[in-house]
């Protein structure tokens, strides 16, 4: 069963996220702070990151570079879910290795095309 780690601090987002990929057949880990999600990843490596871009102690685009940049995680595939998306935050998300960009709420279509461009 593949992995997801799930970078959201909103609870109903979580629900939704979540929900979504559990009926998918993926295993859920659930963190809500960038800090946390840097600590669940030196304790694994999941098959995906699904990462929110406002966080509460650093944003998305952060995490995102920290994550690409690290030689134990750069391959691991990350979607930015985020209510902030304009075509700029989508190129940033681009520029730093995001494999897709989601916008919120998250809809089932949206997730499952991004997953097959990661081949999921």
């Amino acid at each position: 069963m593949s992995t997801a780690l799930v970078v959201e601090d909103t609870m109903t987002d979580v629900a939704i996220v979540k929900g979504l990929l559990q009926q998918m057949g993926w295993s859920v880990v659930v963190v809500h702070s960038g800090a946390d999600a840097m600590k669940q990843l030196s304790a694994m490596k999941p098959d995906l990151i699904v990462l929110d871009v406002i966080l509460p102690d650093q944003s998305g685009f952060e995490i995102c570079r920290a994550i690409k940049n690290s030689p134990d995680t750069k391959g691991i595939p990350v979607f930015m879910c985020s209510t902030k998306n304009t075509d700029v935050d989508k190129m940033w998300g681009n520029m730093l290795g995001a494999a897709a960009y989601l916008s919120k709420p998250l809809q089932e279509a949206d997730l499952t095309q991004a997953l097959k461009t990661i081949g999921k």
